[in-house]
Parts: C-alpha cells; structure tokens; sequence
C-alpha cells in the first residue's frame, strides 16, 4: 500500500502567525514544507525570499521541499542548499540546460526536482527522468494560490506514471494546485506520490485533520 506524502504550502499561510504555521505542520502529519518561490518575471507573482526560508528552516522540523518559480535559478542552487533546501525544484520552462542545472543541485546536496507547467509535455522529461527525483507538476497555472484544479492533470500523472516505469526510474510525482479531499484519491490512483496543499489546508477549520485526511488516501 503506498503512503502517501502531503506537503502544505507556506505560501497559503498566515504570514503574521508564520511560526504558528510552522509548529502547527510540525505536529500534525504532514511530511514536507512545501515553499513557492516566486520572482515576480517568471511569474506574475512576488512571494517570499531568502530571509523568510532561513526562519522557516530554523524551527521547521521536516523537509523543506523548495519550489523555484524563478528565471535562471541556477544562480541560486548554492544559496538554498546554504538555507537548509532538502528538495529543490527547478521549472523545466526556466532551464536551456536541464541536465546540468540537475546535476548541479545534486552537487550541492539536494534532490533534484523539475517542475513542469499545465501545457508542458510530461515526455519532454523522458532523456532525464533517471536524473530527477521530484517530478512538480502544475495542475494549476502557477503564480497565485487558491486556482481551480486543472482536469487534465489526471491524463498527465498517468502519462508520467508510465514513462518513469518503463525507465525503471524512482522518480516521485508530485502535484500542486488546486488540491482537496475530491481529487486526492483520484491523483494517488493515477500515479501520484506527493500532494501539496495551500489553501485548502490553512484555510480549514481544522487543517490538522485535513492533513490527516489527506495522509489518509491510499490506494493499493
């Protein structure tokens, strides 16, 4: 039975109750903290920076799964491994040379991870699979929380589900946007390994028992 890994996102937090936040994820069953990085070109969006990661990472007690909506974030690889980055995940669209922008995460410590946009081809990623451990796959537009889930992303998991088996690649699937308790099984059973959550989440009465919820979708 496969376990599934939830993984909130920051960016749907209370930025003024931010250790709040942290300790919360920290006691409940979540297993990473999902951080969106947002540069404001490669994205219509601005959302935190490094200061901000250095405080979460000082009193986070899990994984910091860092999501890069940057362009040319290879100039930034050694600077979020320096502030505590256990994944970080590069846009496919953002990087002319993929491979090495890999293999220079990997160097620095890191897993690697490739995020791909909503009209982004899953076999585009077909020559590196076996060099990416974290697949990120947009199932809303990136840039703001809170988007519509994007139907098409189940036809996606299953397509990338196929192409990291047929390589016989360990390759995770992660999805982001748009995430709740009507399309979590449903993503699991195509495929999926990670679901990171925002505002469905932080914006719950009780977003220990959503995550709870959540970490309780399995499939056989």
């Amino acid at each position: 039975m496969k376990n599934t890994i939830i993984a909130p996102s920051i960016l749907a937090a209370d930025f003024a109750n931010l250790q709040r936040d942290i300790e919360m994820i920290n006691t409940s069953e979540a297993d990473w903290f999902h951080l969106d990085v947002m540069d404001g070109v490669f994205v219509p969006n601005i959302s935190f920076g490094m200061p901000v990661i250095k405080s979460i990472a000082s009193h986070a007690k899990k994984p910091l799964d860092v999501h890069l909506m940057i362009v040319d974030p290879d100039r930034y690889i050694k600077t979020f491994a320096e502030l505590g980055a256990n994944i970080l995940s590069v846009h496919y669209e953002a990087c002319t040379h993929l491979h090495r922008t890999l293999q220079g995460i990997k160097a620095e410590g890191m897993q690697a991870g490739v995020a791909i946009n909503p009209h982004t081809n899953v076999s585009l990623l077909e020559d590196t699979i076996e060099d990416i451990d974290l697949i990120c796959m947009m199932s809303v537009n990136p840039g703001f929380g809170g988007q519509s889930f994007i139907e098409n992303t189940f036809k996606k998991v299953e397509k990338l589900r196929k192409i990291i088996d047929a390589n016989g690649a360990a390759t995770k699937i992660e999805i982001d946007g748009g995430v709740t308790n009507k399309n979590a099984r449903q993503l699991v059973e195509a495929g999926a390994d990670v679901l990171v959550a925002g505002s469905y989440v932080f914006g719950s009465n009780d977003p220990i028992k959503t995550i709870r919820d959540l970490k309780e979708v399995k499939v056989n």
